[in-house]
C-alpha cells in the first residue's frame, strides 16, 4: 500500500531546516540543458506537498516507481522547496536515455500514489509547446471569442419536399452523392475526386459520410458535405459506428507510433484499435487487436491470422461495448468511461462467438429490462456445446441450451430482439455427413422457451429474419459429388408462424421450398414483407427473384392456416451481380457489380420492389453503392397505425404528384420543341430577307431560285419570273394509344 504523505505530523515540518534553493541557478542550468537537449528529462506533477525533512523519504518512494521503466537516482531527482521549506507538488527527473523518459511518460502517467494523489508524468520538452518564461504574459487577457456562426443542419436531407432518398457512389477515384430520381438520371449533390483512399461508409442513421485516408478517418455532413470531424489513426483500414452514432471504432494492422503527443497520446502508442467519442473527437480507450488463426497454412508455415471484426460489439442502448477473447472470456466496458464492468471480464471457457440483442428486449415477468447478449461454447471434453443468454449489467445467465455433435453455430437475432435463432451445424457420429437444425429462443415469452426446427435435411448456408416480423428465409445446399467442379444446387425455404387465437405467435412452419436453385443471398426489405433471393459473386448465374410474403391475391389451400401468402413477383438477371441494396423506404432495390470482385460490365441497376427495372447505369471502375440510412421515425405507434389506415389516400396523392411530374416533363419537351421550331422559322425568315436583298441588288425579281443568282453572276440575262416558292407539308400519323374492346 502506498504511504499517504498527508499524514505526516506538523512537528516533522520544523525538525530540520535547509537553505532555500536559488531558482535563478536552476533557470541558468535549464537554459544550458535546453541547448544540449532535454529529452532525457520528465516532470512529475500531482505529488504530495511535504516538509523538507520528508522530501528524501518521498524521493526514495518515487524512485521505486521511476526505476521500473528506466534508470535514475536520487541525484537526478530535483524537488524544489518554497520559502516555508515545503515542496511544491512537482519534481524534475533525469533518465539515462530519451527512450527511458518516453517510457516513463507512457507507463507512469496516471499512476495512483495514494488515495488522494495521482502521478502525472510529462516530458520537459513539452514546455516548448505550452510556453516558457518570457512567452507567457503576466497580466490576464480574456480570450477572444469568435462570433457565433450557425452550423449546417446535419439532417437537412430529411426535409426534402418529395421525400427522396440519397445514395453515394464510389467509382474510379471519385465519390458522388446523388438524389434518387427513379427512372430518370440521378440528380447530383456533390461529386469529388480523391474523396477517400479505401472506401466510404454512412453512419447508421445517415448523419455522416465517413472517408478513410492514410492519416485517419474524416466525417462529412450538411448540405455542402463539409468536414465535420476527423480522427487521426494512421493507416486505418476498418471502421465501425455504434448504433446511435455516438462512438466510432477504428483499426489498423500497423501498431500506432506516437512521437509527439497530440490527439493521440502515449496511451495509444503500440495499439491497433481506438474507440473514439464522436462529439469530442477524442479517443476514449485504445487496445491491441486479437487475431485469430484462419486455418492451417501450406507446408510448415504458421497458420495465417485474421482480425476479429467488428472487434467490439455495441449494446442497443450504447451503454456497453464488449470484446471477446476467443476461448476464454468476454470483456464488457461501460460507456462513456470505458471502465471494465465490475472490474473483471466474464470468464466463459471455450467461448467462440457472441452477439448483443439489437434492441432492448421486453421479457415477460421482468420489470426492469436489461440488455441481453447471446453466446455459444463448443463441446469441451465430456461437456456438451452450450448456448446462453446473459443479462447485462447483472451478468445473470437467464437461459442456457445444451447441444450435441456440433460442428459450428451461428447466432441470428431478430431486429426487435423478439427471437434469436441459433443455427446449429451438426455432424453425424461418423462425422461423414452434415445437417442443420434451428434452435429458436422466444425471448419475450416467460422462461424463454426454445422451439426446434429440425426438418432440414441439408446444410443451411444462409438465414435471414424478416425485419420487424416473425418470418424467415433460409437457403440450404447438399454436398457436392466427389471430384465435381460444379457447385451443388441450392434450395430456398420460406417459414412463418401458424395462425393461433389470441394474437400469440404460433409455431414456425414451412410455407414452401423452391428446389434446384443457385441462390446464395437473402435480402429483406427494411420494412419487411418483400424479399429478394439472389445469386451473387457467381461467374455462371446472376438471377434475382422478387418475392412477396403477403400477396393480396388468392391463397393456396395448403397455406390457409399460415401467417403468409407467398408469391413470386418477378425473376430478372444482372450479369456479374455482387451486391443487393434496398433503399430505406423499401420501395427501390439496387443491384450492382463491383470492380472489387471482377472487372466485367461494372455498374448498378435500380429496380422497384416488385422487380421492374427502372434504369441501368453501366459505370467504369464502379466500386460501391450505398443508400443513405434514415434515423428512426419520430411518429408514435398510434400515428403509424393511422398512416397505414389512410394509406390509399396518401397513395392517391403520391400518384397525382407522379403524374404531375410526368406532365411537367412532357410539357418541358413540348416547350423545347416549340422553341426550336420558332428559332427555325425566325432563321428562315431572316435568310429569305437577305436573299431578296441580294436578288434586288443583281436586278433579279424578288422571287426565284438559286440558279437565277448563279446565271446573273455569270452575265446570263434574267429569265421570266417563276412561280413563288413551293411549301411542301408532310403529315405523319402516330398512334398514341389503342384499345380493343369486345362487345357481346
Amino acid at each position: 500500500m502506498a504511504p499517504s504523505f498527508d499524514t505526516l505530523s506538523e512537528q516533522d515540518l520544523h525538525e530540520e531546516e535547509e537553505e532555500e534553493i536559488d531558482f535563478s541557478d536552476l533557470r541558468a542550468q535549464y537554459e544550458v540543458k535546453l541547448e544540449e537537449g532535454l529529452d532525457t528529462f520528465v516532470v512529475l506533477d500531482g505529488l504530495p506537498i511535504v516538509p523538507q525533512e520528508s522530501k528524501q523519504k518521498l524521493i526514495k518512494y518515487l524512485l521505486k516507481k521511476l526505476n521500473t521503466v528506466g534508470h535514475t537516482s536520487e541525484d537526478a531527482v530535483f524537488m524544489p522547496l518554497n520559502e516555508k521549506n515545503m515542496s511544491e507538488g512537482f519534481a524534475f527527473v533525469e533518465y539515462d536515455t530519451p527512450e527511458q523518459a518516453v517510457a516513463a511518460v507512457k507507463h507512469l502517467h496516471g499512476t495512483p500514489l495514494d488515495k488522494k494523489h495521482t502521478l502525472a508524468v510529462n516530458k520537459l520538452t513539452d514546455i516548448d509547446r505550452y510556453g516558457r518564461e518570457g512567452r507567457i504574459d503576466e497580466e490576464y487577457k480574456p480570450p477572444h471569442i469568435e462570433p457565433f456562426q450557425e452550423r449546417e443542419h446535419l439532417r437537412w436531407w430529411l426535409g426534402d419536399p418529395n421525400a427522396r432518398d440519397q445514395f453515394a457512389v464510389f467509382r474510379g477515384d471519385k465519390v458522388g452523392v446523388f438524389w434518387n430520381m427513379k427512372n430518370n438520371p440521378p440528380e447530383n449533390i456533390v461529386d469529388r475526386p480523391h474523396w477517400t483512399q479505401l472506401f466510404v461508409q454512412w453512419s447508421p442513421q445517415g448523419t455522416y459520410l465517413a472517408s478513410t485516408h492514410p492519416q485517419g478517418v474524416q466525417l462529412w455532413g450538411g448540405p455542402t458535405f463539409s468536414k465535420q470531424k476527423q480522427f487521426p489513426h494512421p493507416f486505418v483500414q476498418l471502421i465501425e459506428f455504434s448504433p446511435g452514432e455516438s462512438y466510432l471504432t477504428t483499426w489498423s494492422a500497423r501498431p500506432i507510433q506516437v512521437d509527439e503527443p497530440g490527439v493521440l497520446t502515449y496511451e495509444e502508442d503500440g495499439k491497433n484499435i481506438i474507440i473514439w467519442d464522436i462529439a469530442s473527437g477524442k479517443p476514449l480507450r485504445s487496445f491491441v487487436s486479437h487475431e485469430l488463426a484462419a486455418g492451417p497454412a501450406e507446408g510448415d508455415a504458421a497458420p495465417k491470422k485474421k482480425v476479429q471484426w467488428p472487434a467490439f460489439k455495441w449494446s442497443a442502448d450504447e451503454k456497453y461495448v464488449a470484446r471477446m477473447l476467443q476461448g476464454q472470456s468476454i470483456s464488457i466496458y461501460e460507456l462513456p468511461r470505458m471502465n471494465l464492468l465490475d472490474k473483471t471480464s466474464v470468464k466463459i471457457e471455450g467461448v467462440m462467438d457472441f452477439e448483443w440483442a439489437p434492441a432492448t428486449p421486453s421479457r415477460e415477468g421482468v420489470k426492469h429490462y436489461e440488455q441481453l447478449l447471446c453466446f455459444w461454447t463448443p463441446e469441451i471434453g465430456a461437456n456438451p456445446a452450450k448456448v446462453g443468454l446473459m443479462s447485462i449489467p447483472s451478468k445473470e445467465v437467464v437461459r442456457t441450451r445444451n447441444l450435441f455433435n456440433v460442428s459450428d453455430v451461428k447466432l441470428h437475432w431478430q431486429s426487435q430482439a423478439t427471437y434469436v435463432c441459433v443455427k446449429v451445424d451438426r455432424h453425424s457420429k461418423s462425422k461423414k455427413s452434415m445437417a442443420t437444425n434451428l434452435e429458436i429462443f422466444r425471448v419475450r415469452e416467460k422462461g424463454v422457451p426454445v422451439e426446434v426446427v429440425d426438418s432440414l435435411k441439408d446444410t443451411v448456408i444462409n438465414f435471414a429474419w424478416e425485419p420487424k416480423g416473425d418470418r424467415f428465409v433460409l437457403i440450404t445446399t447438399g454436398e457436392a459429388p466427389t471430384g465435381s467442379a460444379v457447385a451443388p444446387k441450392t434450395a430456398v425455404s420460406f417459414f412463418c408462424p401458424e395462425k393461433v387465437k389470441g394474437g400469440a405467435v404460433g409455431n414456425f412452419k414451412l410455407i414452401r421450398t423452391v428446389e434446384k436453385k443457385t441462390s446464395n443471398g437473402i435480402y429483406w426489405s427494411p420494412k419487411g414483407r418483400f424479399v429478394v433471393v439472389a445469386t451473387v459473386h457467381s461467374q455462371q448465374h446472376f438471377d434475382l427473384d422478387f418475392w412477396d410474403m403477403d400477396f393480396e391475391g388468392e391463397k393456396p389451400e395448403s397455406e390457409k392456416d399460415l401467417c403468409a401468402n407467398l408469391q413470386l413477383m418477378k425473376s430478372i438477371e444482372h450479369y456479374g451481380v455482387t451486391d443487393i441494396d434496398w433503399d430505406p423506404t423499401g420501395r427501390y432495390v439496387v443491384s450492382s457489380a463491383s470492380v472489387w470482385t471482377h472487372s466485367m460490365e461494372n455498374g448498378w441497376n435500380i429496380h422497384t420492389f416488385s422487380g421492374n427495372t427502372l434504369a441501368e447505369h453501366p459505370t467504369e471502375k464502379f466500386k460501391q453503392f450505398l443508400w443513405r440510412p434514415r434515423p428512426p421515425t419520430l411518429l408514435s405507434k398510434e400515428e403509424q397505425k393511422q398512416v397505414r389506415k389512410n394509406l390509399r389516400e396518401y397513395s392517391r396523392e403520391f400518384e397525382e404528384e407522379d403524374k404531375y411530374a410526368v406532365d411537367i416533363a412532357n410539357t418541358a419537351v413540348v416547350e423545347k420543341r416549340k422553341r426550336v421550331l420558332s428559332e427555325w422559322i425566325a432563321w428562315l425568315k431572316r435568310e429569305k430577307e437577305l436573299l431578296a436583298e441580294e436578288r434586288k441588288a443583281l436586278g433579279l425579281p424578288e422571287e426565284g431560285d438559286e440558279a437565277d443568282l448563279a446565271k446573273a453572276a455569270a452575265g446570263v440575262p434574267a429569265p421570266e419570273a417563276k412561280a413563288a416558292d413551293t411549301v411542301v407539308e408532310e403529315i405523319v400519323e402516330e398512334i398514341i394509344e389503342e384499345t380493343e374492346e369486345i362487345i357481346g
